[in-house]
């Protein structure tokens, strides 16, 4: 339960061992290649070495294939994901065999073969429709559209606004040998035709133009309107055909959704490879690059490099590394959990220590404490355990299934101290059933003991600062800072146990020794006039600090009580029908809007005790997360 010990590697390896070594690299999943930026910013390295080439946009090309290959399946095949994802197993041979990856690519390529059909028939589907909503308005005219007049006469199609007035524009036109003909019409334009002498056409124009006249002119088309509609609906209709075939050859392909699924985890497997090809340095002849191994897995990778020939050395990190030195969390079932925890707010600095083991007690109980509640603590222990049995989530998702499981397990306990089991909810069943008074028997209540449970909040608050404090203190020492180990942490922890020796009336000489420390404390580490200062600015943010501090710790009590109460008034109001099917409606959808708005807000405000009032005592973050060249899969689990 630590923070994993990290060893500095350089590699030399023939360029012609590369994809090999990277491939057991990858197999091996424990080393972290460095970006080499910083070696090429050298003139003296630039001159010698080249980042080397991959294939990386290709492979990203292909993922993005698989992807949009498993969201036709989804949307064509009907195959659902659901809320979480079914992982199975598949053997690290079947995983990395290129019999299965060129025979999943054809699939892919297939299914992206079909999807470039259905948008180009989308495509044409589109352009059809927009021709036919051309020629429907001029559906009426019984005449070829390609008929532009005789020999003495022209035909102009044309459309006015829809305001325009047919009828007065007609009579403007008796002093032109030309006629007008409306053949439709509509709000936003008016289609008609106009018969003209040719003598009289530019006359006729003249007149119709300040009226908005626009002239039609379908090119290429042959045959009346309705002659055309009547071959585009025909078009139309084989274009859905063949789109309708398209669309089941993709749903045909549906139960190669597996094996999609573990081209898509091949995928990502190339891509990191590739990543990480692009991050050696080579000449054409070696390959040279830096990286980060645990120290535990030394003897494997030292066993991998020595079977590749390479030419290696690893040292611990030094001084000036600290900051570029990746972190690794090594914890037990108990507190792996709250890894979600402590990457949702920043990792640890390389050089600090690991936060889990000192905040899973805290977490879990002040958890089942806000939510507190026997019926939603089995439901979260439940949830937690059938999700991870049956979909072995991994990453965050299965931390959050394990901390569902040990909150639950702590909500369960405090719902037991409490009496609580969906709020009153069993005292109303017996009541309404029965017309009998029944209570489960509880140690305290929210609504009987609220100041009882709200000192205990406090307390418990007071616990944890000072383990916060304790963790500081031993810090320091370990850094040489002792004086400020004793006038920052020991100072106060006196002046606390003063405090509490003087309201029990013991003495009050403990009190004062505690004053006296702060203020010889800033007279010592101090300077010049920051000596004075400092004995105030000590004392103020340290007694608003602490005091808001603890304060913080009455939301324990607070969201206890809510939750409690919330629960009795849902149930409250369901019995008062005095119908027992009515009072199971009401009080499960209460029941379960209120385990909804406290499963998040629970997690909120305990979330908010750990990174502000806990943290600040002696977290450093910072810390850059160990990502390893490995096998990372989405879909797949896979067994060596």
């Amino acid at each position: 339960m630590a923070i994993v010990k990290m060893k500095k590697l350089r590699v030399m390896a023939m360029a012609a061992q590369r994809d090999a070594l990277l491939r057991e690299l990858l197999r091996l999943g424990c080393v972290e290649i460095s970006e080499p930026a910083g070696k090429l910013s050298d003139p003296a390295w630039a001159a010698l070495l080249r980042r080397d080439a991959s294939q990386l946009a290709q492979t990203k090309n292909e993922q993005g294939e698989a992807g949009a290959a498993l969201a036709a399946l989804k949307r064509y095949g009907g195959t659902k994901d659901g809320l979480f994802i079914q992982r199975r197993a598949v053997s690290e041979t079947e995983f990395l065999s290129d019999e299965t990856l060129e025979s999943s690519r054809a699939v892919s390529g297939k299914i992206n073969g079909y999807l470039q059909e259905i948008s180009r028939l989308q495509g044409e589907d589109n352009r059809l429709l927009s021709r036919k909503a051309g020629l429907e308005p001029w559906v009426p005219l019984d005449m070829p559209l390609e008929l532009g007049g005789t020999e003495h006469a022209v035909f102009r199609l044309g459309v006015f606004p829809g305001a325009a007035d047919t009828a007065a524009i007609r009579a403007e036109l008796a002093d032109a040998a030309a006629e007008l003909y409306e053949i439709s019409a509509d709000k936003q334009q008016r289609c008609c035709l106009l018969a003209a002498h040719r003598a009289e056409e530019e006359k006729a124009l003249e007149i119709l133009r300040p009226h908005g006249f626009s002239v039609t002119v379908f090119q290429g088309v042959t045959g009346t309107a309705a002659q055309n509609v009547q071959a585009l609906d025909g078009a139309l209709a084989e274009n859905r055909k063949q789109r309708q075939e398209a669309e089941a050859a993709i749903a045909a392909l549906a139960p190669e959704r597996d094996r999609l699924r573990l081209y898509a985890d091949r995928l990502s497997a190339e891509a990191a490879e590739d990543l990480n090809t692009e991050r050696l340095l080579t000449d054409g002849t070696i390959v040279f690059f830096e990286g980060w191994a645990p120290a535990e897995n030394l003897a494997e990778v030292q066993a991998l490099l020595d079977a590749k020939g390479c030419a290696w050395e690893a040292e611990d990190p030094a001084e000036e590394d600290i900051p570029d030195v990746p972190v690794r969390l090594k914890n037990n079932w108990f507190t792996k959990p709250l890894n979600m925890v402590t990457e949702m707010y920043s990792l640890p600095a390389y050089n600090n220590v690991d936060p889990n083991p000192l905040m899973a007690p805290f977490f879990i109980l002040f958890y089942g404490i806000m939510m507190a509640d026997m019926g939603y603590g089995i439901l979260m222990f439940l949830a937690g355990t059938i999700v991870s049995k049956k979909y072995r989530p991994k990453g965050t998702m299965g931390h959050m299934m394990g901390l569902l499981q040990l909150c639950g397990v702590s909500t369960f306990f405090w719902g037991a101290l409490t009496g609580g089991f969906f709020g009153d909810f069993l005292t109303q069943v017996v009541k309404l059933t029965t017309g009998g008074d029944f209570a489960l028997p509880a140690l305290f209540t929210p609504l009987n003991d609220t100041l009882m449970i709200l000192v205990g909040a406090m307390a418990l608050g007071m616990v944890q600062i000072v383990t916060g404090m304790a963790v500081s203190f031993i810090r320091k020492l370990k850094a040489g800072q002792v004086l400020d180990a004793v006038f920052e942490e020991v100072t106060w922890w006196i002046v606390f146990i003063g405090i509490g020796l003087m309201a029990a009336g013991v003495t009050n000489l403990v009190l004062y020794a505690g004053l006296a420390l702060i203020v010889i404390g800033p007279l010592v580490t101090g300077q010049g006039f920051g000596k004075i200062m400092g004995i105030f600015g000590s004392l103020y943010n340290h007694v608003t600090g602490y005091f808001g501090d603890i304060l913080s710790y009455a939301r324990l009590m607070a969201l206890m009580l809510a939750g409690s109460v919330i629960a009795q008034v849902f149930n409250t109001l369901g019995a008062i029908p005095g119908n027992i099917v009515i009072f199971l409606v009401i009080s499960l959808a209460g029941n379960a809007l209120n385990f909804a708005l406290n499963l998040l807000g629970c997690y909120v405000h305990d979330l908010r005790l750990q990174c502000l009032e806990y943290f600040g005592k002696f977290y450093e973050d910072g810390g850059k997360p160990f990502r390893p060249l490995a096998m990372e899969t989405k879909y797949v689990d896979i067994t060596k």
